[in-house]
């Protein structure tokens, strides 16, 4: 039974045309060897499918680039010479590029000002105002960032100094119970004293309009 005849178009479907593509290079492939060896024959075949992988075949006897420079010599032609002067051409433009770009480096330092005229310092005074509000504008937000970070810190501290302070009372009540704590009626960090009546230690702060030059003192009664 005879084969129908394959309708030569693009296959719609992504996996059909995958499986095509491999079969057919393949079978390219092998004809291209089979024309190598049996006509002594120097074939380069280069190809690059739908996904974008580059798939090469070149006889064992040469190159690609040995089969395109006998191409150009036999032809007489120059595959290359239209590319290499854009590629001089590029060239050249991206070293002007450069210099203007090293020569507006300069007169942002103050440097090669003698050629420009007065509106050009007028726009190069006008960028640099802009630099240096942005480097302004940045310089006040890494401070604040800063005083937020420290301000942070501060609290833990106290936090931390306020545990301490009350685990040390705490842990000498405990230890003694002759000890007990006193309300400090606001103007005492801290009282304590003895429950029998004895002496007791008053730890007290003075308020800042006290005539005294030491903040804290220790009174035994």
């Amino acid at each position: 039974m005879a084969r129908g005849k394959i309708q030569i178009k693009r296959i719609e479907n992504a996996t059909n045309r995958q499986v095509t593509f491999s079969k057919r290079r393949n079978g390219l492939f092998k004809k291209a060897q089979e024309l190598t060896v049996l006509c002594d024959a120097k074939v380069s075949i280069i190809m690059c499918s739908s996904t974008g992988k580059v798939q090469e075949y070149v006889s064992s006897s040469t190159t690609t680039k040995q089969l395109l420079d006998e191409y150009q010599r036999r032809l007489k032609i120059d595959l290359w010479s239209s590319q290499y002067e854009k590629m001089q051409e590029n060239l050249k433009n991206l070293k002007e590029v450069n210099i203007n770009l090293k020569k507006e480096i300069r007169q942002r330092l103050g440097e090669s000002l003698n050629d420009l005229s007065l509106k050009k310092l007028s726009d190069l005074e006008q960028d640099v105002d802009n630099c240096l509000r942005i480097i302004r504008e940045r310089k006040l937000r890494a401070i604040s960032g800063q005083i937020v970070t420290h301000r942070k810190k501060v609290r833990r501290e106290e936090e931390e100094n306020r545990k301490l302070r009350n685990g040390f009372i705490i842990n000498a009540k405990e230890e003694d119970q002759h000890y007990e704590l006193v309300d400090n009626e606001g103007h005492y960090d801290s009282v304590i004293r003895f429950q029998n009546g004895g002496p007791g230690i008053f730890a007290l702060r003075l308020q800042p309009n006290e005539p005294l030059s030491s903040q804290w003192m220790s009174i035994h009664e």
